[in-house]
């Protein structure tokens, strides 16, 4: 991945982690980049995985939105991604003055704290949670800031509303699309994303869509219930992953 035309093993590779990590996408509407950056990171740099799965998002968004127009939550969508664009500067320059082994730890540990309220609190209508859409953008934009992860508070948000799981699952896609167009004039910016990730990037994005598909037949399959446990299992990786992470960068 240093030179414009990645090796075909290399390829090979990405494109399998990419399917992977696309299956997880579809059935639950976010975990891309839980699922596809350790993958990729097997040939390439973590850094050059997490642009790579930043500039997928981004490309498999514009479809997305075509497809999934009608079944967004529109309202909840457009103040959380107001709040990512505020948050996600301000995470970027909390990084910039803070160990980001400790802010992983401290996010994994936010991330329990909500898990543990989310298995115990009913959900509510969409319209008595919309006030909290906007600081949970603030703070998934600052966590992406931080540490890449923008997909937690996104994700409680929406296990906490009363609508059906194709709603959220939709709604997810299409926040994390918004949060990789904040993301890619920042990275462009810094020369993040050069020819061999613009490169591999459209090769796997096939891979991507049809991995999706993939997994949006199984999430055809799956309950409302079986989702939200799906959901919240996921999101208990996702933590913990966090957590391993700042652990491994404090030792």
């Amino acid at each position: 991945m240093t030179t414009l035309f990645p090796a075909p093993e290399i390829l090979a590779v990405l494109c399998a982690a990419v399917f992977v990590a696309a299956v997880l996408r579809g059935l639950t509407g976010f975990g891309f980049a839980l699922a596809a950056v350790p993958l990729m990171s097997l040939v390439v740099e973590p850094a050059r995985a997490v642009v790579m799965a930043i500039v997928l998002q981004l490309l498999v968004g514009v479809r997305d939105l075509i497809t999934l127009h009608g079944m967004l939550d529109r309202p909840s969508l457009v103040r959380m991604s107001a709040g990512a664009v505020v948050g996600t500067p301000a995470g970027v320059a909390l990084l910039l003055v803070l160990d980001p082994a400790v802010m992983r730890l401290a996010i994994a540990l936010v991330v329990f704290a909500g898990l543990a309220f989310l298995l115990k609190a009913p959900q509510k209508p969409a319209a008595d949670r919309l006030t909290l859409a906007l600081p949970m953008g603030i703070v998934a934009g600052a966590f992406a800031g931080l540490a890449a992860m923008p997909g937690p508070p996104a994700v409680a948000y929406f296990l906490g509303v009363d609508r059906p799981a194709a709603v959220k699952r939709a709604s997810l896609m299409i926040f994390f699309f918004a949060t990789s167009v904040i993301a890619i004039p920042l990275l462009l910016a810094g020369g993040e994303v050069d020819g061999g990730i613009a490169l591999a990037s459209l090769v796997a994005l096939p891979v991507l869509v049809a991995g999706t598909a993939v997994g949006t037949w199984l999430f055809r399959r799956t309950s409302e219930a079986g989702y939200r446990n799906l959901a919240i299992a996921t999101l208990a990786v996702m933590a913990l992953m966090s957590g391993l992470r700042g652990l491994a960068g404090l030792l």
